[in-house]
């Protein structure tokens, strides 16, 4: 049985028990902790170091056809599939304890992995997995099959099945978070899964792994393979007796994800993608002190990387230099720190390559628009960390107002009316998410419905709950996670019809 540790204050503490844990380094397939085919690892880096934590195994293309091998097998036994809703619910809410339980070795991990303040990771990350968890637990025995309104002697019967196998692809950015996304309403519907985490984070899906045992998971339903999205991510795409792929990350890799399905055996392909998300900012909004802590939290909270950051702030011109005033002071306010210092409220960004990448889009930035605040590159405990940085003057025509860079960059754009304002913040190829700030309500309920995005947050940025659907239009994605809609990704509707 899992063993709780002795709660954790410090960063001095949190560095002690990181000495003194076992970091997982197997891929895990039908129930059991095993190598890769071929014996190969990968190093895995810590952004917070920039030093190796340790060796995971690099799965390939062998691995996944021993996984998929495995997962069928769980699937066609029934010991899972065939189980009652109610008997699978009482599996997967022993799975959301036990992520609260270990929640300081699931924070720690994240932390180590993607350089995430453990604060973060601990009092928002790992609860908000659990709880995705337990409400597609909850909700499972609660979806109800159909009958058809035929006329006198037929019978129509619309039933609910799952797929199969369902691969699951997904992001660095959120590893436990986006896991329970995917596996919870494909594990609650009777489906067996690959997981992927993503080769920067590998470790909190593979103690997920081990939990899910622990909790009654039986053997082969969950498997994780770590490796790289060029050999293991490609071959699960590809592979053709997998029934259906779930991936969240960028919009270029989604793409290859459909021609892999077209060029293999046509499996269903789920995308949430990239995004570039308007925060629209009117004259009458109410606290400009509010929006100003709301419009940082919704840049520069994980470091910027989150797909649905709102990194383009489209205010009125009237009120622009009074809330950029107020943004420059929250800016100020969130320095980043050592991550696992319990104060830090920013860390550091996922790997040096990464941190380039965001560096590249500052550097183009000072070329086209006015910085206001940070653009620096910090070497702290390693070279990951970026200051909070603002641009204004922005045209939305401009490279740091088109493209998704995934890191704590705003552009600020203003405009006239509300017409330019849903122009602007439509005139781009993602669709997401966005923000909206009026104390009208008819004007939010106007310019939410010309948005072409998946949520639109009035009042406040991000709204998120597992009883709402997320995910986007446009080269945002297709398919939606949670609520009772992200059901519909893994199963599919069989009509049995009886003359009488």
């Amino acid at each position: 049985m899992t063993q709780a540790l002795p709660p954790v204050s410090t960063r001095d503490e949190w560095e002690e028990r990181v000495s003194k844990m076992r970091l997982p380094e197997a891929a895990y397939v039908a129930g059991h902790p095993v190598e890769a085919v071929s014996g190969e690892t990968f190093a895995n880096f810590s952004p917070t170091t920039g030093n190796i934590v340790n060796h995971v195994a690099a799965a390939d293309a062998a691995d996944v056809d021993r996984a998929v091998a495995a997962a069928r097998a769980a699937f066609v036994q029934g010991d899972w599939a065939n189980s009652s809703p109610g008997d699978r619910k009482k599996v997967l809410l022993r799975l959301a304890g036990l992520i609260r339980e270990n929640a300081e070795e699931l924070a720690l991990l994240e932390s180590l992995d993607m350089g995430k303040p453990i604060s973060d990771a601990l009092n928002v990350d790992v609860p908000a997995a659990a709880g995705v968890w337990q409400w597609h637990a909850e909700a499972i025995d609660k979806i109800y099959d159909e009958i058809a309104p035929t006329g006198r002697g037929d019978l129509a019967l619309v039933r609910r099945e799952p797929l199969g196998v369902v691969a699951a692809v997904v992001p660095w950015n959120f590893p436990l978070d986006m896991a329970a996304w995917k596996c919870a309403p494909a594990l609650a519907a009777g489906n067996s899964v690959v997981l992927k985490p993503a080769e920067q984070s590998p470790l909190s899906a593979l103690r997920l792994a081990e939990l899910a045992t622990e909790a009654g998971v039986p053997d082969g339903v969950l498997n994780v393979l770590p490796g790289f999205g060029e050999t293991a991510g490609q071959a699960l795409g590809r592979h053709p007796d997998v029934d259906c792929l779930a991936f969240t990350g960028s919009t270029e890799v989604g793409k290859y994800f459909l021609s892999y399905s077209a060029e293999s055996n046509a499996k269903p392909v789920w995308l949430e993608l990239g995004g570039k998300s308007p925060n629209l900012v009117f004259a009458d909004a109410e606290s400009l002190d509010e929006v100003a802590a709301k419009t940082a939290f919704g840049i520069f909270y994980n470091q910027g990387e989150v797909c649905s950051a709102n990194s383009r702030l489209l205010v009125h011109r009237s009120v622009k230099d009074e809330l950029l005033e107020r943004l420059v002071e929250q800016a100020a306010a969130m320095a980043p720190g050592h991550p696992l210092d319990p104060d830090t409220t920013m860390g550091a960004l996922v790997s040096r390559e990464h941190t380039d990448r965001v560096m590249e889009f500052v550097e183009s930035g000072r070329k086209t628009a006015r910085l206001v605040v940070g653009g620096e590159r910090l070497t702290l405990s390693s070279d990951c960390y970026v200051t909070p940085t603002i641009f204004d003057d922005v045209s939305n025509d401009q490279e740091i107002a088109r493209d998704e860079i995934f890191g704590p960059v705003l552009s600020v754009i203003s405009f006239d009316d509300e017409a330019e304002a849903v122009r602007i913040a439509n005139d781009t190829r993602f669709g997401l998410a966005a923000s909206v700030w009026t104390s009208d309500l008819s004007r939010a309920l106007r310019v939410s419905e010309q948005l072409k995005v998946g949520t639109v947050s009035v009042n406040t940025v991000d709204a998120l709950s597992p009883m709402t659907p997320f995910g986007g239009f446009k080269q945002s994605g297709v398919g939606r996670d949670l609520s009772l809609h992200s059901f519909d990704k893994y199963t599919a509707l069989k009509t049995t019809w009886i003359c009488y």
